[in-house]
């Protein structure tokens, strides 16, 4: 019994392989063509046939050219069409034309076949004497639209079958894509990340042994050797430490400590922490706090660095003896909590042609000739460190002036 079973099942899964399958459809559908031919010429002969007869006849003659229309109409449409493939670059192009020129066929095989089907009923309005009433001319004209509506439907089915597979198949290459991608991106981050690792070790004995060094009697001229040495090593220092940090944030293995700050008090503290190398740039800076109250939740190490690295980037990049703006907003609502601004504002010392994605890049400096200090990280960690307090960062560029913004919700 369980084989019998067993064996039933089999021929079930035979059969609906078989059925899917479009060169088997053409068996029933030509079966069908030759049956609904034949009826056909039945209703044409049958001229004393009462309506009833001829309802019964035409629906049978429906049903068989049915069948036969959708079997090799579903044959035709896969063999021209075998061999385009979804994954074509320029599917959906071709995929409109081929759907438009279709359509075009149809609508031209229905409109000859209904001015048929009219000829023929008006022929039988002519000659009533040889018919008992006008039921086989109705019929032709209903077959002729019901079966033009079944081939509409037949390719359009058949035309949204080939665009899911194109829409499946892109969505596989674009799931490798992103794959690929976020692989690649993680790759980079690593290798950063050990890179910056294992340049620290070194780096760190060799500013150890130049403070030793300077500790020594030297002669002058040594002595501007290793000040020079320990400068550099320093930067260095800066510049390995930044891109580790930057690494570490943009892979999401950081740990935030989010708790109240106030914009106003984080502005006036990282002024007064660097006021001594504002009076040495020769920048005058204009600071305009807002009255409201700024407060906003943050973690208080990210967004000192982010404010400092904005004035630091506004102070390398600026023209001499300008004006740099400093000034924090409280947004009016808009369907959403209050925001938070602060933004910079300075003229750049250089033509500035880049745009807001180029210049949070990493290593991207705005000053192509790099005869500034800076090594391109500044504006790359205040874009990482922002995103990852889920606040927004924007650059706006109108002609020399440079303006870089940060906004959190309050």
């Amino acid at each position: 019994m369980a084989i019998k079973w067993k064996n039933i099942k089999n021929w079930k899964t035979f059969a609906g392989e078989m059925a899917k399958r479009e060169e088997v459809r053409l068996v029933p559908g030509i079966g069908g063509v030759f049956f609904a031919f034949f009826m056909f010429q039945d209703i044409l002969h049958g001229r004393w046939f009462s309506t009833m007869e001829t309802l019964k006849e035409g629906g049978l003659m429906n049903l068989s050219l049915g069948i036969g229309i959708w079997g090799v109409l579903s044959f035709l449409l896969w063999f021209w069409n075998r061999r385009w493939k979804p994954s074509h670059d320029k599917f959906y192009q071709e995929w409109k034309k081929k759907l438009k020129k279709q359509q075009v066929v149809l609508c031209s095989a229905g409109v000859a076949a209904l001015l048929a089907a009219l000829m023929r009923f008006q022929y039988i309005y002519g000659n009533l004497w040889d018919y008992a009433n006008y039921s086989t001319g109705y019929i032709l004209v209903i077959t002729v639209i019901i079966q033009w509506i079944l081939c509409e439907v037949i390719v359009l089915s058949f035309m949204k079958k080939k665009l899911e597979e194109y829409m499946e198949a892109l969505e596989q290459i674009n799931k490798k894509n992103l794959e690929t991608a976020l692989r690649s991106e993680q790759m980079k981050v690593d290798l950063i990340s050990n890179v910056s690792h294992d340049l620290k070790t070194p780096l760190t004995s060799m500013v150890g042994y130049i403070e030793l060094m300077k500790k020594e009697e030297l002669t002058d001229v040594l002595s501007d050797y290793v000040e020079v040495l320990s400068r550099k090593a320093q930067k260095l220092k800066e510049m390995i430490d930044s891109l580790f940090d930057l690494a570490k944030t943009s892979s999401g293995n950081v740990e935030l400590k989010i708790e109240p700050l106030e914009m106003n008090r984080l502005i006036e503290q990282v002024y007064a922490d660097m006021e001594d190398r504002i009076e040495l740039s020769g920048r005058e800076l204009i600071v305009s706090l807002a009255q409201e109250d700024t407060g906003f939740l943050a973690d208080s190490s990210y967004m000192y660095r982010i404010c400092q690295n904005l004035l630091e980037n506004a102070l390398k990049y600026s023209q001499e003896y300008t004006r740099i703006f400093l000034k924090t907003i409280v947004l009016p609502a808009q369907g959403e909590k209050q925001k938070v601004r602060f933004e910079i504002t300075n003229t750049a010392g250089y033509r500035m042609e880049f745009s807001k994605e180029q210049i949070v890049e990493r290593f991207a400096r705005g000053d192509e000739s790099r005869t500034t200090d800076g090594n391109g990280l500044g504006l790359a960690i205040v874009n990482t460190y922002t995103a990852a307090l889920g606040g927004r960062f924007d650059v706006k560029i109108d002609c020399d002036q440079f303006k870089a913004a940060v906004e959190f919700l309050k």
